[in-house]
């Protein structure tokens, strides 16, 4: 009988819907304290996982969840950094 293969789980900071890891989109604060989007999802640093919708990352804008998860405050130009370059 084959194994199956585990996925791994995210949950998203916005929605906080569980999803699978390769639907979400990794932001990372590296260590050089910069936010960044991380494409691969490998970069080290702390890192927080949003779905690809515009509505996951206002509300995680609104209740300063992103901030909390990259335990750094995110300024008003790095959120447009980041909405331009996670929404679809």
């Amino acid at each position: 009988m084959p194994k199956v293969k585990k996925i791994p789980q995210r949950m998203c900071v916005g929605c906080h819907g569980m999803k699978p890891k390769k639907e979400l989109i990794r932001i990372v604060r590296t260590p050089q304290d910069t936010v960044e989007i991380d494409s691969t999802g490998k970069r080290s640093g702390r890192g927080a996982y949003i779905c690809p919708q515009k509505e996951c990352l206002q509300k995680a804008i609104k209740g300063k969840r992103l901030e909390k998860a990259l335990e750094k405050p995110i300024s008003k130009e790095m959120l447009n950094a980041l909405e331009q370059g996670l929404v679809k």
